[in-house]
Order: C-alpha cells, then structure tokens, then sequence
C-alpha cells in the first residue's frame, strides 16, 4: 500500500525532443530560404520579375519553379517546425505535422498511381518531354536541363532522335532557315569512341526508355532514398504530436493550480 509521501512526477515538455525538432527544422528553414531565394535570383536575372507575363508563355518547364517552389515548401514547413517548437506553439506544431502528412501522403498515392498505371505514366512522360523540346531554344535554363539529361542517359529526345523533328530549330522541312535544320542538339551525340563504332555518331534511344533502364538498374537506391524520407516525415509527424502533448499536458496542469487544485504528493 503507497505511503502518504509519495511522489507524483509534474507533467514537462521533453527537452531532448523539442530542440531536436528546432534542430532539425532550422536546416530545412534556411536551405528552403536559400533555394526560394536562388529561384527568385533565377527569374530576376531573365526578368520574369519584372513581366510576369513570361511564366506562362514558356511551351516547357521553367526549371526555376522546382527551386521555387521546393524552397517555398521547405521554408514554410521549417518555420512552422522550427518556431512552433522554440515558442512551445500547438497551432504551428499541428500546421507542421498536417501538411507533412499532407505530402506524406501525396508522396505514396503517386508512387502507387504510378505502379498501377504505368502505361499511362509512360505516355505522360512522353508528351511531357516532347512539350519541352519544342521550347528548348525559348530557356536556357530548360536547355541545360535537357543536356544535362541527354548526356547523363546517353539519350536523345523522348522516344528517339526524330522527336527533335517537333523543335522549329530542328525540324527536317525544306523550309527551316535554321542552320540546325534536320539536326540534334549536341548533348545527343556520343563522345566515348567506342560506342561511335557500334550506334552511329548521335544517340538512337529515346529518354524515356533510358530513364526506365535506369530506374531498374538502381532500384535498391531510389526505394532506400524514398523510404528514407518517408521515415523522416513520419518521425517528425511523431516528435510534433508529442510535443503537441506534452505541452497540453502542462498546460492542463497550470489550469488545476490557478483553480486551487493541489497535486498529490
């Protein structure tokens, strides 16, 4: 039977988790402020800023909206992370865990949608390359994107070379003034020696299937990368909910002592 003094330990806010969360969502703060402030750079530099007008009449992606709109994100979700832990705030505690939910599960219906309907994701992935070949001249941020991925997968357009037959730059018609007429862009054409003697002088296979290839050759990594993050929003979905607890919990305590209510002891 329990002695009349007996302790009874007063509800706190977990030290460790709190500043643990502060910790981890300062990064997030400043790396999303410096990717929203790098893409704000981006389109101040090509005077989008200035005419807003120009985001939409690029035919292709503005690669500056991935900055943009990843560092907006980050930014917001490290804010509310950061401060809603510092200043021990539910609302923004709450805002954090939901909207990381939000993207948690935004995360796994597209990666389920895509399993089931890969056929349709293919197709999708086709006209969306094909939609930024033809702007390929209109953005050199878009121009180095596609490079860069041409000469990463040894690839050349969506399906194949003819697909640049779509760019006006390009395309094989009698008349196209373009010096580039009935061409490729150079990140289509092969450097390594050896691969000149077996496959011609440019690239024969389209992006799409290359980046497949790709997928299946590195699954193991892009499954661990994905669970990885998945596990880091669920850990810090977690940590907000209980320190969203521990904070009512307190202040629940506060309340029995400003109504006269004594703690046992």
């Amino acid at each position: 039977m329990p002695g009349k003094h007996q302790h009874f330990q007063e509800p706190e806010v977990g030290c460790c988790g709190k500043y643990f969360l502060f910790s981890f969502n300062i990064v997030f703060w400043v790396l999303g402020a410096l990717f929203l402030a790098i893409g704000l750079w981006a389109w101040g530099e090509k005077g989008v800023l200035s005419n807003i007008s120009a985001l939409t009449d690029l035919g292709g992606l503005d690669p500056v909206w991935l900055f943009v709109v990843v560092g907006g994100v980050m930014s917001v979700l490290g804010f509310a992370g950061c401060i809603g832990a510092l200043r021990e705030n539910t609302f923004l505690l709450k805002f954090f865990s939901v909207f990381l939910g939000l993207i948690f599960f935004l995360e796994l219906t597209t990666g389920i949608l895509a399993f089931v309907f890969k056929d349709w994701i293919r197709d999708q992935l086709n006209l969306f390359i094909n939609n930024n070949v033809k702007a390929y001249r209109d953005d050199i941020d878009l121009q180095n994107l596609i490079d860069f991925a041409q000469e990463y997968w040894s690839c050349c357009g969506a399906r194949g070379p003819n697909d640049w037959n779509l760019n006006i730059y390009f395309n094989c018609t009698d008349l196209n003034p373009s010096r580039e007429r009935c061409g490729v862009p150079f990140s289509c054409c092969v450097r390594d020696p050896a691969e000149l003697e077996q496959q011609g002088s440019i690239h024969t296979k389209g992006c799409v299937g290359q980046f497949e290839k790709w997928l299946q050759d590195n699954l193991i990594i892009v499954a661990g990368v994905f669970v990885g993050i998945a596990l880091l929003q669920i850990f810090g979905i977690c940590l907000a909910q209980n320190l969203v607890s521990d904070i009512k919990a307190v202040k629940a305590n506060w309340i029995k002592h400003d109504d006269g209510y004594k703690l046992l002891k």
